[in-house]
């Protein structure tokens, strides 16, 4: 049986011209970049070369750029280093209700800290409200925390205009990025942010090294402790061959951002279309016009998600629901709870389909009939005796 991955949400594929740049790394150099001689020499040099090529991406200085083992360390390190550092000037802090964990539950931990935490609410696009926004704002509010462009429905926030609405304020403007960073065109100097977050894994680079992008000027409390990599900021031996392998990622990333988006989209479409010429009852969460392109969370009445993915799962068509996975059992998803409320069935009856670099459109066909075939076991009419 042939597999079909439409999971790239989740995490992606490795580049195979990202391996073919890894591997005289782990093959020949070596040294430690901490290292005074010859060897720690050759890997130096190709961290910072690997920072100049990101910091140029998104319009940064390359001491602007910390690298990290990820997302999750990238989100800690801006929230909690910046929450430490700024609290003589206040404990409030605003993020929203659709956010990634490594964000929300950085954000309760902040809260047992003493930290006071405002949670925004969304619309069923999955949109924050500015207005609301601005009425959250006080003279104390020190952080704010919203993420680019959403994991699980995809919906894009107004990051420029959050980013105006803070000019003159005590606020950092930290955004996590890491889903948005390989389809959205992204230069941290138009968007206005202070801090932002990004993980390799996630556009064809490799698992465990990703990067925050900390404004010049800007103060983090440190986080890591141990030696003086990162100039002081992230202590701990460089991950060189991930380094480099990212910043290959990001090099495809900026030669072939604007042909891939538009793959994408015709993926998307293509799956809608099939669906619906299929005549299942399905609902689009989200905002297709304003959302990431990769991304196509739908809703099926009458299913439970947790069925359908094993189903699909066994029929070879990976999807996930954005739900974490507890014990056996289905938690609803926190990002359509917020959308829809608490007890609304998207939350328990919808998949998240996200398309990648090496999906066809024939493997969506295939999957679409998969999906249609599997959900009308639920939806079956019902005839009248």
């Amino acid at each position: 049986m042939d597999h079909i991955y439409l999971d790239h949400a989740a995490t992606t594929p490795v580049d195979p011209a990202v391996v073919e740049a890894m591997l005289p790394v782990y093959r020949e150099i070596f040294g430690n970049p901490s290292s005074i001689h010859y060897f720690g020499r050759e890997a130096r040099k190709l961290i910072e070369d690997a920072r100049e090529v990101i910091a140029a991406e998104i319009g940064a200085t390359p001491k602007e750029i910390i690298f990290t083992s990820g997302g999750t360390e990238s989100d800690n390190a801006a929230l909690i280093g910046a929450a430490h550092a700024r609290q003589a000037l206040g404990r409030h802090i605003i993020t929203t209700k659709i956010e990634h964990h490594a964000v929300l539950h950085t954000c309760e931990h902040l809260e047992k800290e003493g930290f006071d935490v405002t949670y925004l609410d969304v619309d069923q696009k999955g949109r924050i409200s500015l207005d609301a926004f601005k009425n959250a704002l006080r003279p104390d509010t020190i952080l704010v925390s919203i993420m680019y462009g959403n994991n699980e429905v995809g919906t894009l926030q107004p990051i420029k205009e959050i980013a105006s609405l803070l000019k003159g304020t005590n606020a950092l403007f930290h955004t996590d990025a890491v889903q948005a960073f390989g389809l959205e065109a992204i230069n941290v100097r138009d968007i206005g942010v202070d801090l932002m977050s990004i993980t390799a894994h996630k556009f064809n680079g490799p698992k465990g090294v990703g990067f925050l992008y900390i404004r010049e000027g800007v103060l983090l409390e440190t986080y890591q402790h141990g030696g003086e990599q990162e100039r002081k900021r992230r202590a701990g031996t460089h991950n060189v061959p991930g380094i480099v392998g990212m910043a290959k990622a990001v090099k495809l990333v900026s030669e072939n951002r604007e042909e891939k988006k538009q793959m994408m989209y015709r993926l998307r479409q293509r799956m809608l279309d099939r669906l619906t010429e299929e005549g299942i009852d399905f609902a689009i969460n989200g905002d297709l016009e304003n959302g990431l392109a990769h991304i196509l969370n739908l809703y099926f009445p009458g299913t439970r998600v947790e069925a359908l993915l094993s189903a699909l799962d066994l029929a070879g068509v990976a999807v996930s629901s954005g739900s974490a996975c507890t014990a056996g059992s289905v938690e609803p998803s926190h990002v359509l709870t917020a959308m829809f409320g608490s007890d609304a069935p998207q939350a328990k009856s919808s998949l998240r389909i996200s398309f990648g670099l090496y999906n066809t459109e024939e493997q969506v066909e295939t999957a679409a009939r998969i999906i249609a075939k599997t959900v009308s076991g639920w939806q079956k009419p019902k005839h009248s005796g």
